[in-house]
């Protein structure tokens, strides 16, 4: 059985520490902003495991113009679960949560080797590719509530 529910911020580090953090310190899965007010975080259980996270902040970024913004970071999907359409009903999960919000627009800095996942959703990038440090390669990609599109 699968549920989506909220959770708190340090639910998330064991999944973020093992996807996204590997062989990097469990401290490097906290993320400024993790414990605003205006922060959600996401599990997605399966029979009662937790084996995906999202978390959602209340983000500009200089690019857009749009009025509300979400950012959606540190989603991941434990390496034995990905391929199985999880990620999807994660991130789709989020951006019901951030359109019913009234955000206008979704963004977020995907690893390059995740922009067909996202691009799958029709995220789509902007700009050019970045460098996180010890991370990887990034692109900013978004996508805009269809409510408020012009």
């Amino acid at each position: 059985m699968i549920e989506i529910k909220k959770i708190k911020a340090e639910n998330t580090f064991p999944v973020r520490h093992l996807v996204l953090r590997k062989g990097k310190p469990i401290e490097s899965c906290q993320f400024e902003g993790d414990e605003n007010a205006t922060t959600t975080h996401f599990g997605l259980f399966l029979n009662q495991n937790l084996i995906g996270v999202v978390s959602i902040f209340q983000e500009n970024h200089h690019y857009f113009e749009a009025k509300k913004m979400y950012q959606i970071r540190g989603m991941a999907v434990l390496e034995n679960f990905q391929g199985k359409k999880y990620g999807e009903k994660l991130l789709e999960y989020a951006e019901n949560y951030c359109f019913s919000e009234n955000a206008s627009l979704i963004w977020f800095n995907a690893r390059a080797s995740a922009v067909p996942f996202y691009e799958n959703s029709n995220y789509t990038t902007i700009g050019a590719a970045f460098e996180i440090p010890k991370i990887g390669t990034h692109f900013v990609m978004y996508k805009q509530n269809t409510k408020f599109a012009s």
